[in-house]
């Protein structure tokens, strides 16, 4: 409900529905009074890699700004009143539509924290907001030992429907007959993780010669476990680009999972292990995620260059069809290839290849094409984000939340083939007012559904669903190894919490 009321808001403020609020006028000065300020940031008991919460620009007669104020605008400290210093990395990112995402990132656990928020000095709404303690930082291992209080204080949503649809074709799923049977299916050909979370503890064995992808996903089990218990499950992970489960529904199916699904295969789909290592690694190693994206959106709407814009490399036939499009109507696509690995790359056809683009620079283009690769593409989350518009290829390759987006509301859909590309381009440049709105009800969806909060979210809940359907006992396996928490010798943290005997939840046949 939170999340759909923001999304109402928002769309108010830049003047997408019917009955809009006063929007303040040129010149207007922000009050520090009236501004909004609100978000999971502000909760003590919301751990994420990197925290955040929002400010919306205000002026003195409650009238929304719809542009930025200036990027410097609000100043934003966070402290402990029993510490001298706080080991926390804040930053103000200007989304340019009269609001403000901010952002920080803890290195330490704190007993309380004050956020203080000013404008010229003056406090801002009702700033200082005080977080309760013990605030633990992401590398505290302390997890909530109750899922529901977990997820109620994360504001989980009740269901994903990709994860319903998924684990419907699993009734009940047996571990023991798993661990003989899917490594002797696909551990000789393809490259899987054989895990086990036993008692909030993280076990592996790998199959297969290429693993390495594996540090995303250790990464990520041991970053929930830190933050709540999970139900103890034994599930097989997926490495590969393609989704593995090929058998109908009819025959016997191993659940497999997977960062893709497809329209022939049944495997169980999760985040990308793209989106997935962006949320962990925000103000981190990654320079793409799904907040940066927000600050870098290009210029306004109206002075986007009304052309569609790709780039990439050489890995599905379309994109070799759309580059030579490109080649023949300039004027209405910039396509080019940054790298050749599939096919030949004969220059006479797709040209010569073209540096890299910093993958900000593409919202300087109104319209960004969206077309599969291997699988699906997994930059879809981040030009959502953006405030461009996506034409997306009509694909049997699917994400997590793809079952959620609707075409025409959240992204102008195109033909698998690309033969109606140019028809949805001279659309949206006639339809200059729908195409926006579009635009703008996509990145409202992925600022609603694919933040750090909700990929958490999602991840859990799959986890809960599925130990539901176990009906032999999870176990470490002959050859399993313990994936360790880090440690932090410099900045340990103390869990408040009292380690439970876990009650027994299942009742295994």
């Amino acid at each position: 409900m939170l999340r759909k009321l923001l999304s109402l808001f928002v769309l108010c403020c830049l003047g997408l529905l019917e009955q809009t609020p006063p929007v303040a006028s040129t010149g207007a000065v922000p009050s520090a009074t009236r501004t909004l300020v609100w978000g999971s940031g502000l909760e003590a008991n919301i751990v994420l890699p990197a925290r955040f919460f929002y400010i919306q620009t205000v002026d003195s007669s409650g009238r929304n700004f719809t542009s930025s104020p200036g990027e410097n605008t609000f100043e934003v400290k966070i402290v402990s009143p029993v510490e001298q210093f706080t080991r926390i990395w804040v930053q103000v990112l200007d989304r340019r539509d009269g609001s403000f995402l901010v952002r920080y990132r803890m290195y330490a656990s704190y007993t309380d924290l004050h956020v203080h928020i000013l404008l010229n000095d003056k406090h801002v709404a009702k700033s200082p907001f005080i977080l309760k303690g013990p605030v633990y930082h992401d590398g505290c291992d302390c997890p909530q030992p109750s899922g529901s209080v977990w997820k109620k204080d994360m504001q989980c949503p009740v269901s994903f429907p990709q994860i319903e649809q998924d684990l419907a074709l699993f009734p009940r799923v047996d571990p023991d007959r798993n661990a003989l049977e899917v490594p002797q299916r696909f551990g000789q050909r393809q490259s899987l993780c054989h895990y086990t979370i036993k008692d909030n503890k993280v076990y592996i064995k790998t199959l297969g010669e290429h693993v390495g992808f594996r540090i995303f996903m250790d990464a990520f089990l041991l970053s929930l476990t830190r933050k709540v218990r999970v139900p103890d499950l034994e599930f097989f992970v997926n490495l590969g680009d393609w989704p593995l489960e090929k058998r109908r529904p009819s025959e016997r199916l191993h659940p497999i999972f997977s960062w893709c699904g497809s329209n022939d295969t049944r495997d169980v789909v999760m985040p990308t292990y793209d989106l997935t290592e962006s949320v962990l690694e925000t103000m981190g190693r990654v320079s793409l995620d799904m907040m940066s994206v927000q600050a870098n959106t290009g210029p306004p709407w109206r002075e986007k260059n009304a052309t569609a814009f790709w780039r990439g490399r050489d890995s599905r036939k379309e994109r070799l069809e759309l580059v030579k499009l490109a080649r023949a109507h300039p004027d209405m696509v910039d396509a080019a290839f940054t790298n050749f690995f599939f096919f030949k790359h004969d220059e006479s056809l797709y040209g010569p290849l073209v540096k890299h683009v910093s993958f900000f620079d593409f919202f300087k283009y109104k319209y960004q094409i969206n077309i599969d690769g291997t699988v699906a593409a997994y930059r879809l989350p981040y030009l959502l984000a953006g405030d461009s518009v996506v034409l997306k290829q009509d694909s049997g390759y699917y994400e997590h939340f793809y079952s959620q987006l609707r075409p025409w509301e959240h992204y102008i859909p195109i033909r698998a083939d690309l033969a109606d590309l140019q028809e949805k381009i001279h659309w949206a440049r006639e339809q200059d007012e729908e195409a926006r709105k579009i635009a703008v009800a996509g990145q409202q969806f992925a600022r609603n559904h694919l933040m750090g909060d909700s990929i958490f979210c999602y991840y859990y809940k799959l986890f809960q669903e599925y130990a539901k359907l176990q009906v032999t006992e999870p176990k470490v396996r002959e050859g399993m190894e313990q994936v360790e928490q880090p440690t932090d010798d410099l900045f340990p943290c103390s869990c408040h919490r009292t380690p439970q005997v876990k009650k027994k939840e299942h009742c295994y046949i």
